[in-house]
């Protein structure tokens, strides 16, 4: 094939992936979901190139899923779509370089990790997996906004600004979502003991 062949590909491509999310944008999810699965493949060779670790490229690919589907609304259908996907793409891609290295500067090797506790202080199996029991009950009684800011800020990592980029709300009215999660959360566990 020759490269002007495969140029009229993509721009053909191009083309039929601005038709879909103008009709997703319309509320048609069968569009939707047709662009979902012909992106796929495309986001999971870009984040290739420039990440090796297989979980982590369908880490980032996820991640940029969850972006495109947060921000379709802002997608202008006049417009190209490839360099609105690759902007997606490429600052999900930063925020995971961001993220691991930041826990590779925080990561410490020892030969033998030191006891916390010893003995009867020690918590139990059992322990353990009711804490991670209530707190995904508390979890699950969030608002989907809070529940969102919650995983985002806390359970992700992502900065505030990360966090309000990705939501498409201001950094204040996130922290005061953020707050509030935080207090229902603690009512909830709270009423568990």
């Amino acid at each position: 094939m020759t490269s002007s062949g495969s140029s009229d590909d993509r721009a053909e491509r191009d083309e039929r992936w601005r038709l879909l999310m103008r009709l997703a944008q319309a509320g048609d999810t069968a569009a939707y979901s047709r662009f979902l699965s012909e992106i796929l493949p495309v986001l999971r060779g870009t984040v290739h190139r420039r990440w090796r670790s297989p979980q982590d490229v369908e880490d980032i690919v996820q991640d940029i899923l969850m972006s495109v589907h947060s921000v379709r609304h802002t997608f202008d259908p006049s417009r190209p779509i490839m360099p609105w996907l690759m902007t997606i793409t490429a600052r999900r891609i930063a925020d995971a370089a961001r993220r691991s290295s930041s826990r590779v500067a925080n990561e410490t090797t020892v030969e033998t990790m030191p006891e916390t506790f010893s003995g009867a202080d020690t918590k139990s199996t059992q322990d353990t997996s009711d804490d991670q029991e209530a707190i995904q009950i508390a979890l699950a009684s969030l608002s989907d906004g809070q529940r969102e800011a919650i995983q985002l800020m806390k359970l992700q990592g992502l900065s505030v600004q990360e966090a309000a980029e990705r939501t498409g709300k201001s950094v204040p009215a996130l922290k005061v979502t953020v707050h509030r999660a935080i207090k229902a959360m603690r009512a909830s566990l709270q009423r568990k003991t």
